[in-house]
């Protein structure tokens, strides 16, 4: 069996996830960390045995035993210029959503890691969660029929939301809908993306952050199939919601229609203390006991048996991209008030956070 020396760069909520995945698996040979905080540093280290832990990821860059790393880093204008060294380093790299922040810096990206011969994916957890994976196979082997029109509804707390906004001012299309995009999207390849109209309301994050942020985006994307779908998403649930992520997808087709509830709600938990709650209801997952709950234990896995069987990856870089130019043309709509078609005339130099 082929090992593999791993590096984990960003130890917070997804990367002490990977972090702690990875310590526990065999095939992998030594894990080496990069963090900026010291003390979250030494805790991780610690708990999971690290050979080697930097405040600077570049100092893992020149070690020959690091093959894979994941890159878990925030902010998320953080993500291009890590990959790009990683990648240029040779290392395969597994990069969280998004791919970048411009376009032309994910087509960099990409061209190196084709250059390198190298693993390059994004973490669209949502692909490893098995409802998701079902629909998908409803749709593959023709058990609905013809795909005819979809739904996806996502909503997570404010107080998430709050905190996924203030690392970076971007659009719920592209920091919570991404997810959604890239599902839907990846369920009706070979079709792609041909028009994008979308609208955002306005409210308790523009109140409190004092910045153009929407509580909710829909959008609605039309395929070169003439198929059309809506994606909703949004971060303003209020603080006596007893959940965290709570997902609805409608998938209609010739033949059939499926309906799923991914609202987390079959575990319920009442105590003196706190209330209601409803445990294990995130979207990364956690873990219990022996066990994980959620899909990100499963897709840090995939990358590793990828790398060290050398298989494809789930999510292609190639597909990422699209889905980035897809949620831009969701801000553009949004700003304009008007369907953008696709692919973006200027798509080579268009920045996320202008488009957001």
């Amino acid at each position: 069996m082929k090992q593999v020396g791993v590096a984990i760069v960003g130890t917070g909520w997804c990367g002490g996830i990977r972090a702690e995945t990875c310590a526990a698996h065999p095939l992998v040979k030594s894990l080496h960390l990069a963090e900026v905080r010291a003390e979250r540093l030494e805790e991780i280290a610690r708990k999971i045995g690290a050979s080697s832990a930097v405040a600077d990821y570049r100092k893992l860059l020149e070690k020959k035993d690091i093959e894979a790393v994941f890159i878990s880093a925030t902010p998320e204008d953080t993500h291009f210029p890590m990959a790009r060294d990683f990648l240029a380093a040779g290392k395969h790299v597994f990069l969280e959503k998004p791919i970048a922040l411009e376009l032309a810096e994910a087509d960099q990206l990409i061209g190196l890691s084709q250059k390198n011969k190298l693993k390059f994916t994004i973490g669209y957890s949502q692909r490893f969660n098995p409802k998701f994976a079902y629909v998908r196979k409803s749709i593959r082997d023709g058990t609905i029929g013809k795909p005819v029109s979809a739904l996806v509804s996502r909503h997570i707390t404010r107080s998430l939301g709050k905190k996924i906004s203030g690392r970076i001012k971007l659009s719920p299309a592209a920091m919570e809908s991404t997810h959604d995009l890239d599902f839907v999207l990846w369920c009706l390849e070979p079709a792609r993306p041909a028009r994008v109209y979308s609208q955002t309301n306005y409210g308790v994050m523009q109140a409190s952050t004092g910045a153009p942020i929407a509580d909710t985006q829909w959008i609605m994307v039309t395929m070169d199939s003439g198929l059309s779908f809506v994606v909703g998403g949004g971060w303003t649930l209020p603080p006596g919601y007893p959940n965290f992520s709570t997902t609805w997808i409608e998938m209609v087709g010739t033949e059939g229609a499926l309906l799923v509830d991914d609202s987390h709600k079959d575990v319920v938990l009442n105590t003196m203390k706190t209330g209601m709650q409803l445990p294990m209801s995130t979207m990364p997952g956690e873990f219990v006991e022996h066990t994980y709950a959620g899909p990100m234990a499963a897709e840090t896995v995939h990358f590793l048996e990828a790398v060290a069987y050398d298989r494809p990856v789930m999510v292609a870089p190639e597909h990422a991209r699209m889905v980035m130019e897809v949620y831009i043309a969701a801000d553009l709509s949004a700003e304009r008030n008007l369907p953008v078609d696709l692919p973006l005339k200027s798509a080579k130099g268009k920045s996320l956070e202008k488009a957001a």
